[in-house]
């Protein structure tokens, strides 16, 4: 057969093939990159996602917190307010007081007269429970209420009541400050505004305890 007349590789035939192979591995490296940018996105939008839920879950046990504070701070009050009820009553009515009171064997006055320094007393304890005073301010308060002799007198009386208070407890420790006063007292009545602890002084706390 003539060589003229067979049919000869089209060199461009080749040259076709090569650019759409090129072409293929362009578009497969090209979805491969747009797949992985994919991942990425849907990756880095879970972990926006997952931190977004962590923050929502620190902010509801926050708010959780405070609610419990507050239901507590209700309770208190509640509580305080029936006790204070009770003591207006066994003010106001010596056969009540004889069924509430521990004070025996002292006139019906004194013991109206006792009855409402623990009232006095109750107030200032409860106010610092509640927020309303911080350590500060209570201890200056006490001091103010400690120069009251009827009251240095309840506080002798009622000595053997705070013996079995827990050692930890925020009235063990008040009553802790109300001894020292009430001695310090004692010894100067004239310097009345220094006795006690020092305000927010070298060795307290903020709960009131020495270091």
């Amino acid at each position: 057969m003539s060589l003229c007349g067979a049919r000869l590789p089209d060199p461009g035939g080749h040259l076709d093939m090569a650019t759409q192979n090129r072409a293929d591995r362009g578009r497969s490296i090209g979805s491969a990159v747009a797949a992985g940018l994919g991942l990425m996105r849907a990756f880095f939008a879970r972990g926006s996602r997952r931190r977004r839920q962590e923050d929502i879950l620190v902010e509801l046990l926050g708010q959780l917190t405070l609610m419990t504070e507050e239901i507590h701070r209700a309770n208190l009050i509640q509580q305080y307010r029936l006790t204070l009820d009770q003591m207006d009553r066994a003010i106001d009515d010596p056969a009540l007081a004889d069924a509430g009171s521990t004070l025996t064997g002292i006139p019906v006055a004194k013991r109206r007269q006792m009855i409402f320094a623990n009232r006095e007393y109750g107030s200032l304890l409860m106010a610092h429970r509640v927020g309303m005073y911080d350590w500060d301010e209570l201890v200056g308060q006490l001091r103010v209420l400690c120069r009251n002799k009827l009251f240095a007198e309840y506080w002798d009386r009622t000595v053997e009541h705070r013996r079995s208070l827990p050692a930890d407890s925020t009235e063990a420790r008040v009553g802790a400050v109300v001894d020292v006063m009430i001695e310090e007292l004692a010894d100067d009545p004239e310097e009345w505004w220094i006795v006690g602890p020092d305000p927010a002084g070298p060795g307290s706390r903020s709960d009131g305890t020495r270091r």
